[in-house]
């Protein structure tokens, strides 16, 4: 990784520690990290100290951020404008804060999309798990990878990251330092994998960590409506349960009503958001 990648990097944790919440997502640090060439690739310095950042891999939006103490002089619109200049469109504000609100508003930005952070306190009582029939519930094993990769396909067809997962990013993921397999959890019918949940706990708990994550649930499109969403989640929750971690963290999108009240109905509560910023919206 090149003195300027560990910038951004640096930068990138020094800000989620002043605003508690990350500027870079998981997939842009994935990227970041591998080497991948950015597709958007903008900088800021006051000298020889780097102020700020606009990057994007892949299709991804572009993620924009400025060093706390170098903010409301401009950084942030001058990089704005330079994307802005290439034809960039879309804008991750995570966290929506007012910074980014405000940025927006001087370009005309529309919000478009929104995610939203639920969380609930591990203290509360979890319901207690039910089966469904004709499933078995278990741990991942590594044979079961392609039958993950294909649910998740067809479970996030419509989703504009998720959905996109391949065998390689999968891979990549499972490579990152917080994946456990004893917190994947795959479901099976007549041999096939219909479903799965993917927990996180990041960093792990022997250095320190407290906060789980429902980081993916994905359900067969054949098998919905059985309640197997509800299984896989309650799965994963009472393993997260017995980390020892304060809470449990997951992201759902604002629109998903269903999933919403499920998640609802099992303790979880709005946090934060995330909100997706466009031009000509």
């Amino acid at each position: 990784m090149s003195a300027e990648v560990d910038g951004r990097v640096a930068l990138a944790a020094g800000i989620a520690s002043v605003d508690g919440v990350s500027p870079l997502n998981e997939a842009s640090r994935i990227a970041i990290a591998s080497g991948a060439p950015p597709r958007v690739d903008e900088t800021a310095y006051e000298g020889d100290l780097l102020v700020g950042v606009a990057y994007a891999a892949g299709d991804a939006p572009v993620e924009l951020f400025v060093e706390p103490d170098h903010r409301r002089r401009g950084v942030g619109l001058q990089l704005l404008d330079r994307v802005l200049d290439q034809g960039e469109s879309r804008f991750w504000a995570h966290g929506d804060l007012p910074g980014a609100q405000a940025l927006a508003r001087r370009r005309g930005l529309t919000a478009v999309r929104t995610l939203l952070v639920l969380e609930r306190d591990t203290a509360a009582a979890l319901p207690d798990e039910r089966p469904v029939e004709g499933v078995t519930i278990r741990t991942w094993r590594d044979e079961d990878t392609a039958g993950v990769v294909a649910v998740n396909a067809r479970a996030f067809a419509s989703h504009p990251e998720q959905g996109a997962m391949d065998e390689a990013d999968f891979r990549a993921r499972t490579a990152q330092p917080w994946f456990d397999p004893a917190g994947l959890f795959v479901a099976e019918r007549d041999g096939e994998v219909v479903g799965f949940h993917w927990t996180k706990v990041d960093p792990p708990v022997a250095e320190g960590g407290d906060v789980g994550e429902v980081y993916v649930v994905g359900v067969d499109p054949s098998e919905q409506g059985r309640g197997l969403g509800k299984a896989l989640t309650l799965r994963g929750l009472h393993h997260l349960a017995t980390l020892g971690l304060r809470r449990v963290d997951l992201y759902v999108e604002g629109d998903n009503t269903p999933a919403l009240a499920t998640y609802e109905g099992l303790g979880f509560r709005e946090s934060a958001r995330d909100v997706l910023y466009a031009t000509g919206a």
